[in-house]
């Protein structure tokens, strides 16, 4: 037999279990001090376990853009109502889609949970829009406003405000007819791109072959006479019409419009879109120091500006109420100044009628850009903080049972090796509480319940890691070697099934993972995160801690409580010894007959 070459490890070979150890010992160690610096102390809870409001909410679609919901929008959404959300100092919140038309928020529990929840489904499409008509109406009730609240009014940075300073002038009723139907007819003029006049010929030809159509005057006629007369028949004190009107309207077709102005509900008759929310680069909610009242800054882009000092510069040169512009948001009239110069200062305010909520929702809503989509809310559910501890308890209680099965089954099977294991598995769970709590301050991971029942699961697949080495290494002694070369040699056959174990464990965890929406991702991350531990832990803690207690006399000696004792395991030593008197003994018949030759 050729002897094994020099220098080359011959099997068996322990290696360097320190250096393992180490290792493992200062991830340990980083991962609590960082825990500790990031103030991350516990893993974040999901509003099953913490409380709080999930609300569900399903996007519609409008007349004309059945495919506007598709998956681009749904993720400008989700951006659009995150960053709103946490603009409001809502820590933790959850924004994610689930299938193809629906949002979920969670919303832990907090002091702007209620204020969280009123701003995830609001649209907040923003215009400015000229003022063409105006009425006031019927009293709003008392519940509907506070008494004498003031109109909400706007100025722009370096101008005068509305007339007074307060508020802007109200029209009434008595504006004629005339005159507002003359301010819709040029409103409702589609403006053309000049052409080139045809020549006589040229336009007799088209005389003689075009078919006699309605004149441009006529078709505006009957579209200002439809207006005038839906416009009439508006009353924004009945909630139905109120909130159907000024919906699904295309920025530059003219619209009508409900608002509060004072006490009473007004309607309004606006032309197109002048400026649109996108034209805001920032807007908050601020205190005006002069009058001690909530108002709302705005700041326009390069282009915004350009077109609030073009449309502002129109309305200056009019008369009341042509003079105003509609801050139109969702449909509904927040605010209608007058002007009276260009404003080209790239700065607005809106302001009267703002308590600090309202003003910082506009403020927030405004800052962060409308929903590209129009959201209704299909389910809300409350979980309460008492209802959210019981069953973290109860998922507590039960990892407690399911762990205290695993060690008493350890216990009584694999004895001295069982402590190994349960080291193993406080290793384990020392990662995993850690990595979940910087996962929570780091990426927003939140440990729901299903997350709890992942972690449960992971026990089992821990322990299997354990069973399947600890299996390998009886195997060997079996075969009559003693336990530190079969330490060695059990470890490569165990180490292929411990992989391919946990890949297929990984593998479904991901498939689980990619193909699920909602808490059931928590179960699968949870798994993903602990099967990849496992490896972890049994190549880099396990493996080298086996080899060190390899050499100690209570389980080198096959101590019958170490787990390891030969006579239990059934193995026959020496085997290799009575291997070699078996070939031996083959020799001896072999030779028999060459001897009885002799003979």
């Amino acid at each position: 037999m050729a002897a094994p070459k020099k220098g080359r490890r011959p099997t068996g070979a322990q290696g360097r279990p320190g250096r393992a150890l180490a290792f493992i010992l200062i991830a340990m160690v980083a991962l609590t001090a960082g825990m500790f610096l990031t103030g991350q102390t516990t893993p974040r809870l999901g509003i099953d376990l913490a409380g709080g409001t999930s609300i569900t909410l399903k996007a519609k679609s409008e007349p004309g853009k059945e495919n506007a919901v598709n998956e681009t929008n749904m993720n400008t959404a989700v951006g659009i109502i995150e960053r709103r959300v946490n603009g409001l100092g809502v820590s933790e919140a959850e924004v994610q889609t689930q299938g193809r038309d629906h949002i979920i928020v969670n919303i832990p529990k907090g002091s702007n949970e209620q204020q969280a929840r009123d701003q995830v489904g609001t649209t907040a499409q923003l215009y400015f829009r000229p003022v063409l008509a105006v009425a006031d109406g019927a009293p709003i009730a008392p519940e509907a406003t506070p008494s004498g609240s003031p109109s909400p009014a706007a100025s722009g940075s370096g101008s005068p405000k509305a007339q007074d300073g307060k508020s802007s002038p109200s029209a009434t009723p008595s504006s004629s007819a005339t005159s507002q139907g003359r301010a819709l007819s040029e409103a409702l003029k589609a403006p053309s791109a000049p052409t080139p006049s045809p020549s006589a010929s040229e336009s007799k030809k088209a005389d003689d072959t075009k078919a006699p159509t309605p004149s441009a005057p006529a078709a505006n006629d009957a579209a200002v006479a439809d207006l005038q007369a839906k416009f009439a028949a508006l009353d924004c004190s009945n909630e139905a019409q109120r909130a159907a009107v000024g919906k699904n309207v295309k920025p530059e077709d003219p619209t009508l419009a409900c608002g509060k102005r004072g006490a009473t509900w007004a309607k309004w008759v606006l032309g197109p879109a002048a400026v649109n929310g996108q034209d805001v680069k920032n807007a908050k909610g601020v205190i005006d120091p002069q009058r001690g009242a909530w108002i709302v800054t705005m700041q326009f882009t390069d282009k915004g500006a350009d077109k609030f000092a073009k449309i502002t510069g129109e309305l200056a040169a009019k008369q009341s109420p042509q003079n105003q512009f509609a801050i139109v948001l969702d449909g509904d009239v927040i605010s209608d100044p007058s002007v009276s110069q260009a404003l080209t200062g790239g700065n607005a305010e809106i302001s009267g009628g703002f308590t600090q909520q309202s003003a910082q929702d506009l403020g927030n809503m405004l800052s962060y850009g409308a929903l590209p989509l129009s959201f209704q809310e299909d389910s809300v559910t409350t979980v309460t903080a008492a209802l959210g501890s019981e069953q973290l308890k109860a998922g507590l209680i039960a990892g407690a049972i399911g762990l205290a099965l695993v060690v008493i089954y350890l216990l009584a099977y694999y004895r001295g090796l069982a402590f190994i294991a349960i080291v193993s598995l406080v290793v384990s769970g020392i990662l995993t509480y850690t990595i979940m709590s910087l996962l929570g301050k780091g990426i927003g991971f939140a440990l729901n319940l299903p997350a709890v029942c992942g972690a449960i699961v992971a026990i089992g697949i821990t322990a299997d890691s354990f069973i399947v080495y600890f299996e390998r290494i009886r195997d060997e002694i079996r075969e009559g070697r003693t336990l530190r070369p079969a330490v060695e040699r059990a470890w490569p056959r165990a180490r292929r099934t411990i992989l391919v174990s946990d890949f297929v464990s990984f593998l479904a965890a991901a498939v689980l993972f990619i193909v699920t929406v909602g808490k059931v991702q928590g179960f699968a991350f949870t798994l993903g995160l602990t099967t990849l531990l496992d490896v972890v832990v049994v190549f880099l803690f396990t493996k080298p801690v086996m080899t060190l207690v390899a050499r100690t006399k209570f389980f080198s000696s096959g101590h019958p409580w170490s787990g390891l004792d030969p006579k239990r395991l059934g193995a026959q030593p020496p085997l290799r010894r009575s291997r070699r008197t078996g070939s031996g003994a083959a020799a001896a018949t072999a030779s028999a007959p060459v001897d009885a030759k002799e003979a």
